[in-house]
C-alpha cells in the first residue's frame, strides 16, 4: 500500500490483482462524488469518508449495502450486468468508466496473442497509406502506447523514434521520461494524465499482459508524476481532441488530432494531427514539412515499422 492507502502500482512483471483493481476504482469514482452532486441531503455533520458513503451509493443504486460491500470489496462474481448499470449510473460513470467497470467485474477470457512485443505487426497497406500523407502527421499505435509505423511528418514534429531502441518507441515511456518531451507539449499535465487514463482502460481488459505489467511497472519506479495519476484510476478512451505544442524548429502549434481504431486489429490505431486552414499552425506545419531532410534526420523519409 502506498502512503495515501491505495495499491502500489504492480512490480515489473507482476499481473494486476483484477480485484483490488475493482475494489479501488469503486473506492474512488465514490470518492469523488458529494451528496449534494446525486441530489442526496447532506446535513452538515462530519464526514468520515470523502464523498459518498457506502449506504448512500447503495441507495441510490437499489441494492443493500451489504450487496454494495461486497462488491467494493472486490467480489464482483456472479454481478449481473443490470446491478452494474445502475451502479454505474449512480456513481455518473462515463461510458469508459462504465466499460471498465464491466471489464473489471465480469472479465471476459481472451485469446492469447502477440505474447511478445515483436509479435505487433503492422499491415504492408498501412505503412504504404502513412506515406501518401503528406503534410499530415500521422502513426500507428499500440494498446500499450508503442509506436509502431510512422511517416515523416510525424518524425519532423515529434522527433526521430527510428533513433530509438525499439523498446523505447513508447508514448508513455516518452512522456515520462524523456524531458524533451515535456517542453514539446505546452499542457504536459494533460497528455501525462491522458496517457496513463489510456493505459488503465486496456489494463481492465488485459490485467495479465506481461509487458503492460512490465511498463507501469517501470514508470512507478521511474516517475513520480506516473504512480501519483496511476493510483487516481481514472479511465479514458484515446479519441479526439487538440494538443498545443512548443516546437523547436517552427515554435507554437495548435494541432487537431483524430483517432481511428482499425477494423481488423481492435489493439492498433490510426492517429493523425491537422491544424486549421490558414492558420498559423497551418503555416508552421508547411514550413516544418520544407525543412524536409534537415527537420527529419537521414532515413527518415519513409515510414518505418517497429523491428
Amino acid at each position: 500500500m502506498d502512503d495515501d492507502g491505495t495499491r502500489a502500482a504492480p512490480a515489473a512483471g507482476e499481473p494486476l490483482d483484477r480485484r483490488a483493481e475493482l475494489s479501488e476504482f469503486l473506492r474512488t469514482r465514490r470518492a469523488r462524488l458529494k451528496p449534494q452532486d446525486v441530489g442526496l441531503p447532506d446535513f452538515g455533520r462530519h464526514r468520515r469518508v470523502p464523498g459518498l458513503r457506502r449506504e448512500e451509493l447503495a441507495q441510490l443504486a437499489g441494492v443493500s449495502v451489504a450487496y454494495y460491500t461486497r462488491l467494493e470489496q472486490g467480489n464482483g462474481r456472479n454481478v449481473s450486468a443490470e446491478v452494474l448499470d445502475a451502479i454505474a449510473r449512480a456513481l455518473r460513470l462515463t461510458d469508459a468508466e462504465h466499460a471498465h467497470l464491466t471489464h473489471l467485474a465480469k472479465p471476459k477470457q481472451h485469446k492469447k496473442k502477440r505474447a511478445s512485443r515483436g509479435q505487433q505487426q503492422v499491415r504492408v497497406a498501412l505503412s504504404q497509406l502513412l506515406d501518401t500523407l503528406d503534410g499530415v502527421p500521422a502513426y500507428i499505435g499500440g494498446p500499450r502506447s508503442e509506436i509502431l509505423a510512422w511517416n515523416r511528418m510525424a518524425a519532423a514534429l515529434f522527433g526521430d523514434w527510428g533513433e530509438l531502441p525499439p523498446r523505447e518507441r513508447n508514448w508513455a515511456r516518452l512522456v515520462f521520461l524523456s524531458p524533451a518531451y515535456r517542453d514539446l507539449f505546452v499542457e504536459w499535465d494533460s497528455k501525462a494524465s491522458d496517457m496513463v487514463s489510456y493505459l488503465r482502460l486496456y489494463a481492465g481488459c488485459h490485467p495479465d499482459d506481461p509487458e503492460l505489467s512490465a511498463l507501469v511497472g517501470e514508470l512507478s519506479v521511474k516517475s513520480e508524476e506516473f504512480r501519483r495519476l496511476w493510483a487516481t484510476h481514472d479511465v479514458r478512451e484515446k479519441s479526439h481532441g487538440v494538443k498545443r505544442m512548443r516546437h523547436p524548429l517552427v515554435g507554437d502549434l495548435s494541432l487537431a488530432y483524430e483517432t481511428l481504431h482499425l477494423p481488423d486489429d481492435e489493439e492498433q490505431f490510426l492517429v493523425m494531427y491537422h491544424a486549421e486552414p490558414g492558420s498559423p499552425s497551418a503555416d508552421a506545419l508547411r514550413l516544418l514539412a520544407s525543412w524536409g531532410t534537415d527537420a527529419v534526420r537521414a532515413g527518415q523519409g519513409q515510414s518505418r515499422t517497429q523491428d
